[in-house]
């Protein structure tokens, strides 16, 4: 075996060592029957008590089901968002405006969350002095502030779709008498919907992660899971957080693997179609 090719190896088993034996670590512990998070009890190991104690958490169970409707708005939200910034700043060309557009999407980026959650909190202190909207802080604002943020992600996967995006598709359908709006919703949507699913899966990811600027915009009685989960770290976590990260572990690489497979069958699927085209037109 070539240096190289060794030192590609190790460097690639090193990584994931050191990305999944954490996690996989914390999955063997949600089954340990110590109090003790950190102390493995071989004696009456493993066990499920931890799992049943999560059920009939009121806490965490409902800090856990705000965050996945808060989550799955803000993605939707910005997915919508994104796209179309996306598609403004792809294929509009120089229009006046467009740096501060650019600027605008991409800001959130590379911005301190601290900056951003505190600026998202002025800004909702403000507007509910002046319009009385929205009252209060609570579900809703965290949701326009996770939408703020995740929109810059999206708008990122969108427009770097569109940048190798197939034009001509497009210009076919117009010269066959079809509408701009027809063209975008029957040609350019479908085409780049693995963008899409990759852009709102996403954008699930860290509005359901975000801790920082949920802090900043959460009222009372509005806490979402990392809110809990980080409250309980101050005070000494108990194990049903580990059987509660080991259900999320599963469910997003459930989640992974189903969209793989679906974004799979669509390129063939795809393929399929454009072959099929071209042997047509011969």
């Amino acid at each position: 075996m070539k240096p190289q090719g060794l030192f590609s190896r190790t460097a690639l088993v090193f990584g994931l060592v050191f990305l999944y034996v954490p996690i996989l670590s914390m999955m063997v512990f949600s089954f340990n029957n110590s109090r003790l998070v950190t102390v493995w009890d071989s004696a009456n190991s493993p066990t499920l008590k931890w799992y049943s104690a999560l059920m009939s958490n009121d806490q965490i169970l409902g800090a856990a089901w705000l965050s996945i409707k808060i989550a799955m708005i803000s993605a939707s939200g910005a997915v919508i968002l994104g796209t179309l910034a996306g598609v403004a700043l792809t294929r509009f060309g120089a229009f006046r405006g467009r740096a501060l557009l650019a600027g605008m999407t991409t800001a959130p980026l590379v911005m301190p969350e601290v900056i951003t959650g505190l600026s998202l909190l002025l800004l909702f202190v403000a507007l509910e002095q002046a319009i009385g909207y929205p009252s209060g802080r609570g579900p809703l604002t965290i949701t326009l502030a996770h939408i703020t943020f995740c929109m810059a992600y999206v708008t990122v996967v969108v427009q770097s779709r569109l940048v190798g995006f197939d034009e001509s598709l497009e210009e076919a359908a117009m010269d066959l008498g079809a509408r701009p709006a027809k063209v975008f919703f029957r040609i350019t949507v479908p085409l780049i919907v693995p963008a899409l699913v990759s852009g709102w899966l996403l954008a699930f990811t860290l509005s359901w992660d975000d801790l920082v600027i949920s802090q900043f915009v959460a009222g009372p009685g509005s806490s979402t899971l990392p809110m809990v989960i980080f409250s309980k770290v101050r005070l000494g976590v108990s194990p049903d957080v580990n059987a509660l990260a080991t259900i999320m572990v599963l469910i997003v690489a459930s989640g992974i693997v189903v969209s793989s497979i679906w974004m799979r069958y669509q390129n063939k699927r795809r393929e399929r179609d454009m072959r099929l085209a071209a042997s047509a037109n011969l």
